[in-house]
């Protein structure tokens, strides 16, 4: 019997590697949702090719102007993900949230209580309401499983394990495209060169990240919620190859690692075939020649600076990590748009990560997501009265 799924964010890498998945594996899943924001082609011609019934177009103007397109196919078409869900009978098999930024909270509560299973691969979401989305999958019942490459990674090794034995944890970075530039030769780098991540196939926003160095900080806190552990265990380690994904130290003296082809279809097919013997397809296996002359190399803060931001991180929950997400998207949209350099999001960053403006908030919680949303618009509106170099 075919298992039922959701994808949020459908028309994004995450959506389009899970679809390459499923359209090899037919007859193993059924998809009950789409959702997109603008992406309307693509949306429709992915929900003939797989037979789906029901989508989401969240985004007022777009779905207005195409709704009646979905309903001559006889396709459901809603604009909020919760008026979606809430019309299924029962809770589907799986769902992956490959949404892109702040904007992947919400559709993640909103879709909990729908599903057995929700694999997030939406950073921002973790960073910024974990304690929120936690508390709805303990009520609903709701099995977690991180997608992200080091997360999965984490995730997998720490299977049968002790968290009480770990004694470090290292998250790999490939270093980007300018691991081997000099800082000078990138100050003032366009965002073409920018988003030509050296391994990954990713999407412009997350290739900056990367190029920062950004998406690391991200992912060690991320790690230190997803896992309950004191981000004093978090190390983050330069792995150019990027065939490595974490590392985990034990206080045995044992040290485990675990090695995939750079592929975001090796953690979604994973997540989706859970302690099944099922062949991943198309995906030669791993060469172990390829793990000869392995490199490590710690990161330098000097010319990545945002690595400097670690000495300001202490998890609480706060609107410490929603101002902090905040500050870095808007950074990097005004870089994709040519407004600021590329030192001038992480120059900018630091700075105003103590700007009085925003460090009145950090020891104060957030009591739902409405209080995230309205923090959000005022970093963006903060943002843009003032002058940034």
């Amino acid at each position: 019997m075919s298992k039922e799924i959701i994808i949020l964010g459908s028309t994004g890498s995450i959506g389009k590697s899970i679809l390459k998945i499923i359209n090899k594996n037919k007859k193993d899943f059924k998809i009950k949702l789409l959702t997109t924001n603008n992406n309307i082609s693509l949306i429709f011609s992915q929900a003939i090719k797989f037979k789906v019934n029901t989508v989401v177009i969240n985004n007022s103007y777009e779905y207005e102007k195409y709704k009646k397109k979905f309903i001559k196919k006889k396709i459901k078409v809603f604009f909020k993900i919760k008026d979606a869900v809430k019309k299924f009978r029962k809770k589907v098999y799986y769902t992956i949230n490959g949404i892109s930024g702040i904007e992947g909270l919400e559709p993640t509560i909103d879709v909990i209580p729908h599903t057995k299973n929700i694999a997030i691969a939406n950073k921002e979401s973790i960073i910024c309401g974990w304690n929120f989305i936690n508390k709805s999958l303990i009520k609903y019942k709701t099995s977690f499983i991180p997608i992200d490459s080091e997360h999965f990674s984490i995730w997998s090794l720490l299977k049968g394990e002790n968290v009480n034995n770990i004694n470090k944890i290292y998250l790999t970075a490939s270093g980007g495209p300018f691991l081997n530039k000099k800082k000078s030769e990138i100050e003032n780098i366009k965002a073409i060169h920018a988003i030509k991540h050296p391994n990954w196939s990713m999407g412009k926003k997350i290739s900056i990240d990367s190029a920062t160095m950004m998406n690391k900080i991200f992912e060690l806190i991320e790690a230190a919620k997803i896992f309950n552990l004191n981000i004093e265990k978090f190390r983050i380690i330069i792995h150019p190859k990027s065939y490595i994904h974490s590392i985990i130290q034990f206080n045995t003296g044992i040290s485990k690692m675990l090695a995939h082809e750079t592929s975001m279809e090796v953690p979604i097919f994973n997540s989706l075939y859970q302690n099944s013997n099922k062949n991943i397809y198309n995906k030669k296996q791993f060469d172990f020649k390829t793990l000869n002359g392995l490199n490590f190399i710690k990161p330098n803060d000097k010319k990545f600076l945002c690595l400097k931001l670690l000495k300001y991180i202490k998890i609480k929950n706060t609107y410490f990590e929603i101002i902090l997400v905040s500050i870095n998207d808007e950074l990097v949209k005004k870089y994709l748009n040519d407004q600021i350099s590329f030192i001038s999001i992480q120059k900018s960053l630091l700075k105003l990560i103590k700007d009085p403006y925003f460090t009145k908030y950090y020891n104060q919680i957030p009591n739902n997501i409405i209080d995230i949303k309205i923090m959000v618009e005022k970093v963006i509106t903060y943002l843009n009265k003032i002058k940034l170099n």
